[in-house]
């Protein structure tokens, strides 16, 4: 019995499933532009985004000028940004802005145009760019609109966004001392804490920083040796004020240690 009534049902669903697209291709090729119009809200409003953007891509030269184009440009938009098309999204809200600043839609417009960037805001190990953007759009929303609702949503993501260019310039700056180039690596790690010194590396930078000034020394030809010592204890003296109780203390202990008993040794053959 169960057969028969599971046949007719999935009957039942092909042939609802073939008259719902043969109107819906048929609404398609007509020349009826209020209801392709009307259709396409309601298409959105159910979430399927692919056929709200074939009536609106249909009808929307015909409505250019009129009280409704703001509206079709806006859902066009809005349902690019909801099929996580975020690059044709933010370019689409970007021209509604532009365009139509008296718009109803302005407000929504420019607050997904920045998320769309926030979107495609890659990992930290990839360009930045979007990052950039993201961060420069949401700052602009919230001078525009500082009374919005959605605007502790927007110091979240501001929050996140920074974190992101706080590991890329902490990632960039590991880099060169993973693969040995220390003098590099000095130069990057100073220039990430100087563009970023509330960073939640900050610890591990300084860290490295003496590490790398350690090996920089260590491996320099004798007559730059000293002054690279000493460059190396400045900058452990500065760890130690800012971190007594880090769990790297020990090691970079042992490394003064050495760096001193080189210079007392430098000091002593300059006496003689």
């Amino acid at each position: 019995m169960i057969k028969p009534v599971l046949k007719i049902t999935v009957c039942s669903a092909i042939l609802l499933l073939a008259a719902g697209c043969s109107g819906y291709n048929r609404l398609l090729k007509s020349n009826d532009r209020e209801r392709m119009y009307r259709a396409a809200l309601d298409y959105f409003e159910k979430g399927k985004f692919d056929k709200t953007l074939q009536l609106f891509e249909e009808i929307a030269p015909y409505y250019q000028g009129t009280a409704r184009e703001d509206t079709i440009l806006f859902y066009t938009a809005d349902s690019h940004f909801r099929s996580g098309d975020y690059q044709l999204s933010s370019m689409e809200f970007d021209d509604l802005r532009k365009r139509f600043g008296r718009s109803p839609f302005v407000e929504e417009a420019e607050y997904k145009y920045a998320m769309g960037f926030y979107y495609l805001s890659p990992p930290a190990n990839r360009d930045q760019s979007s990052t950039y953007m993201a961060i420069s759009s949401i700052n602009e929303y919230l001078q525009r609109y500082p009374n919005s609702l959605k605007k502790q949503l927007c110091l979240v993501r501001l929050d996140e966004l920074q974190q992101t260019l706080y590991d890329k310039s902490y990632l960039n700056a590991r880099t060169y001392y993973k693969i040995g180039r220390y003098k590099s690596a000095v130069v990057a790690l100073r220039n990430a804490l100087r563009e970023y010194p509330e960073s939640p590396h900050r610890e591990e930078i300084l860290y490295l920083t003496v590490k790398s000034c350690y090996e920089l020394a260590a491996n320099s030809v004798r007559a730059l040796q000293r002054d690279r010592y000493l460059d190396m204890l400045d900058v452990y003296y500065t760890f130690v004020a800012e971190y007594p109780e880090s769990k790297y203390r020990r090691e970079l202990d042992r490394l003064q240690k050495t760096a001193r008993a080189y210079l007392d040794a430098d000091r002593s053959e300059a006496t003689e």
